[in-house]
């Protein structure tokens, strides 16, 4: 596939320079010429280094959540850079312009918002996570912005930010929000997350929207990392029950860098309400080529944002649709079967064991031992990480979880430690799916 994405960018990029030259006969200035000798220097001396990464594009990296994006994506993305247009205004980038408000249309329709919306693609899912917790603070002053003890650190770390109060709420047994711990009336927003970054939990949307409706408060979805997931809602795949009630909420995120196939540097917000919009009003003390035309870099807290990005994504949809049966959704059900296979071979193995059934595609587990304390787990654990590293025959990484957690979930062990080091493996890679059974193998061949 690379080679025809090469070779279809090439293609490509000559189409794209007779656009240029039809502007006139120019050259470039001698102070930008760099000679042969040197370039190809460089790009030698780049090759090696590049190396020296993990193998996050080969089935045997099921580390982080790290993968190449997919060909089509930076080859749209090298083409569009060739411009580099900037989407923070209009005029800035009209076809990439356009290209960002019809994927942000497909991905409103997606989470079921239908036609009424507003939203935007962002640098990170971080930023677009800072940015509806901006929105939540603007539109409930004086409110604190509430979230499970699981969520993902860029919460409590933006409402820092914001200087909202962060309120943390504890998880009963059964993943339920404890919802008893907490004053209703101090909360303005809600963070949902559905697909966890640590271990890929989808938390209980239908356990919290009666409440906040009770009081008013408002939900924000963070799937940046789950949110292609939806995807599968219908399937049977997955539990549908949270993925069915996305478009309840007041707004979402999701990462198209991570499940989307994107590179980095593609996150995206929505907002079911689009009279959030008042917001972001603002005056700017120049402008350019003024458009009458509302353009999305207007209703953004960033400034310049990479109009290649808006490109990939759009050459991304049109090949692969947001659909269970074809494009995203084969693609995901590959990456939940890996999970689940690796659990089940989990499960009768006597030199691994799992930690808990996977609701995604993060499987986490941790080694057998006739040593039944959550200190010699963890030791084991990180020699059998380091060993695959060393050997490059498999790449994981640690995770670590609370030893009264896995007290309760595996009772025959001893808890010496206030935490316990387990194994993780992201398997968001559709090829993982027939990858998984030797990767266990080449795991339990270390201990």
């Amino acid at each position: 596939m690379n080679k025809q994405a090469e070779k279809i960018l090439s293609g490509a990029l000559d189409s794209l320079q007779h656009w240029k030259d039809s502007f006139g006969d120019w050259q470039n200035d001698p102070v930008l010429s760099i000679s042969e000798e040197k370039t190809s220097a460089v790009f030698e001396d780049l090759s090696e280094r590049l190396k020296c990464n993990y193998p996050f594009h080969h089935p045997v990296y099921a580390g982080q959540m790290l993968k190449p994006p997919h060909p089509i994506a930076w080859a749209a993305y090298a083409m569009a850079m060739s411009i580099n247009p900037n989407n923070h205004a209009l005029d800035g980038g009209p076809p990439s312009s356009e290209m960002e408000k019809e994927v942000m249309a497909e991905l409103a329709q997606f989470f079921g918002y239908g036609n009424e919306y507003l939203g935007h693609l962002t640098a990170s899912g971080t930023i677009a996570n800072l940015e509806a917790l901006w929105i939540a603070r603007q539109s409930h002053p004086g409110k604190g912005i509430a979230f499970s003890e699981n969520s993902h650190y860029t919460h409590e770390r933006m409402c820092g930010v914001l200087g909202v109060e962060a309120i943390k709420i504890p998880l009963m047994e059964n993943g339920h929000f404890n919802l008893n711990s907490v004053d209703p009336t101090a909360i303005g927003t809600i963070v949902v997350t559905l697909g966890t970054t640590g271990l890929g939990e989808v938390e209980p949307l239908e356990q919290i929207l009666p409440w906040t409706k009770k009081y008013g408060i408002r939900i924000h979805i963070d799937s940046a990392y789950g949110g292609f997931f939806r995807t599968l809602k219908d399937s049977g795949i997955i539990d549908g029950t949270s993925w069915n009630l996305m478009q309840e909420a007041d707004s979402i995120v999701v990462d198209p860098h991570k499940h989307g196939l994107q590179p980095y540097g593609c996150g995206a917000v929505l907002f079911k309400d689009p009279s959030v919009g008042k917001f972001y009003k603002h005056d700017s003390p120049y402008t350019y080529f003024t458009s009458e035309e509302l353009h999305l870099g207007e209703i953004s807290l960033e400034c310049s944002r990479a109009g290649a990005a808006a490109v990939a994504f759009w050459a991304t949809l049109q090949c692969f649709p947001l659909k269970e049966k074809e494009g995203f959704g084969p693609i995901l059900a590959k990456c939940r079967k890996a999970a689940i296979s690796g659990y089940s071979l989990m499960n009768s193995s006597k030199k691994l064991a799992a930690y808990k059934k996977p609701e995604l595609d993060i499987l986490t587990y941790f080694p057998i031992t006739d040593n039944k304390t959550t200190s010699y787990i963890s030791e084991l654990s990180k020699k059998v990480f380091e060993a695959g590293m060393r050997d490059q025959t498999f790449y994981l990484s640690l995770f670590k979880v609370p030893a009264s957690t896995f007290i309760r979930l595996h009772p025959e062990y001893q808890a010496d430690t206030e935490s316990v080091t387990i194994l993780r493996s992201v398997l968001m890679r559709p090829e993982q799916a027939e990858f998984v059974p030797e990767l266990v193998k080449r795991i339990e061949s270390h201990l």
